[in-house]
């Protein structure tokens, strides 16, 4: 870490946006011995998502995704993400909840703990107000105004790089009181009954349905009052990542079947021999275990509906809500187009971009561009080059997917750049595919043996790449 005393020379870098990628990047400047001011505009201007003036409040679900760094790309991330030193990650670890081999945590103690942490880091300056324009003696700033953007910032950002489409939709599932989700129709267990990061493999609340149950739920989904679009949203995608559950049955009847609502790797203690049709699954939300997200339900259904057709679920007939779900508007870059490999406006280089305005999704990308996009703006301040990581590591590919990927374009010269989680396509091939034992071939079946055997190898690449990354920029930093 630079000594904070080398550094009082330099202009504060401003963080304008206080999510997850915006507290990230503040945390790593400071660990860096830069001086912050870390704007935020709540609770001064409100956002149709948020319901605290916490930094880095979870406003979707509460999972971080799997925490397996040997066979997923996101596992892998975290933990490339600890190695970092990663605020993001810490406290998420400091405030997980079972979620069987998830990484879920309790979105209060997490956005509780970040706040705290970045509260008490001398070198961040904590100040509440939107910003829509950051003003011209601003010679270093980083924009890390997420999903939920201000329209006036994001009409400023239109300007400056003259696109017209920076936006899209998003939607996030409803919370159930687990007092009264009825267990005697409900089981816990986690899918193949694997344990993850504080779990023991029964870490899910599982309510079955048959196909009968399933197909009426199919039919109230697509019938069900939906809310609507005023005209200036009309034309506005979604991201397929978080499709609304009733879009997502509208695209075919057992499209939910093979999606959240997947029965595989279930068994239901009740009727062992007989396997459910399909099953919705909940997962813990908060430490005290007594609240409880439906996975995958993200919705635009009207509130009304949503109590009314969730209620015929088994197991839910009685359910309590302590949030309903909701529809809200992202925005995002043509990051191909618009920015350098250090996420710098190719515009105008003092501005940086980081989280899910660049186009990455989820809460622990966004994070992770945050922390890269920090690492960048403090190595430029010293007056040094930091190249950006491998692209066979996690944060390395995705960088090189929102600043290079999809630069093609198709019909009537529009991008095909579309926002995306990490995942092992985005890395660079093996030089020769990995081998795996006769054991895993036997547990798994000869063609997951070779898939498991591949990521485990990608991962291990990542990691050892990572390492020697972070050497060369130590070494850098120190001469």
């Amino acid at each position: 870490m630079t000594n904070p005393t080398t550094m009082a020379k330099f202009q504060p870098i401003h963080v304008i946006g206080g999510g997850l990628a915006g507290s990230e990047a503040a945390w790593q400047l400071a660990r860096a011995g830069i001086s912050v001011i870390l704007h935020e505009m709540r609770p001064q201007r409100e956002t149709p998502a948020h319901k605290t003036d916490r930094y880095a409040e979870l406003v979707c679900s509460n999972s971080f995704r799997s925490d397996d760094k040997d066979h997923n790309a996101v596992g892998l991330l975290h933990e490339e993400m600890r190695r970092l030193d990663s605020l993001i990650m810490r406290s998420a670890d400091s405030h997980q909840v079972p979620a069987g081999g998830a990484l879920a945590v309790d979105r209060d103690g997490f956005s509780t703990a970040v706040t705290a942490a970045l509260e008490a880091e001398p070198l961040i300056t904590l100040e509440r107000g939107e910003v829509a324009v950051p003003p011209a003696d601003w010679n270093n700033v980083i924009i890390a105004t997420g999903p939920l953007t201000s329209p006036d910032l994001a009409e400023t950002v239109a300007q400056k790089t003259g696109e017209t489409q920076l936006a899209f939709f998003d939607a996030i599932a409803p919370i159930v009181h687990a007092e009264s989700i009825d267990m005697e129709k409900a089981w816990f267990q986690s899918r193949y009954d694997k344990a993850g990061p504080g779990g023991s493999g029964a870490d899910y609340i599982n309510c079955p349905m048959s196909r009968e149950q399933y197909d009426a739920f199919v039919e109230a989904l697509i019938a069900g009052d939906k809310t609507s679009f005023k005209e200036w949203e009309a034309n506005t995608p979604y991201f397929n990542g978080c499709l609304p559950i009733e879009v997502m049955a509208e695209r075919g009847r057992e499209t939910l079947r093979h999606g959240p609502m997947k029965p595989f790797g279930l068994t239901n203690p009740r009727e062992p021999d007989r396997k459910p049709y399909a099953v919705v699954q909940l997962r813990q939300d908060n430490k005290l275990g007594t609240l409880f997200n439906m996975v995958g339900f993200q919705t635009k259904l009207k509130h009304g509906e949503q109590v009314r057709i969730f209620r015929t679920i088994p197991g839910l007939e009685h359910a309590e809500f302590a949030r309903l779900g909701g529809l809200h508007r992202n925005t995002f870059l043509n990051s191909p187009k618009l920015l350098d490999e250090t996420l710098r406006l190719k515009a105008n280089p003092a501005w940086r971009f980081a989280g899910q305005i660049t186009g990455c999704e989820g809460y622990v990308e966004s994070a992770a561009v945050g922390l890269m996009a920090a690492r960048f703006a403090a190595a430029e301040l010293r007056g040094e080059t930091l190249a950006p990581p491998p692209p066979t590591t996690a944060h390395g590919a995705l960088i090189a997917h929102i600043t290079g990927g999809h630069i093609e374009t198709i019909d009537a010269g529009a991008s095909s750049f579309q926002p995306m989680n990490i995942n092992f396509g985005l890395f660079p091939p093996l030089a020769q595919p990995a081998s795996y034992d006769l054991d895993d071939a036997r547990k798994f079946g000869r063609g997951s043996a070779k898939n498991r055997a591949n990521k485990s190898a990608l991962s291990a690449r990542a990691l050892a790449d990572l390492a020697q990354w972070i050497g060369g920029s130590r070494a850098d930093a120190a001469e």
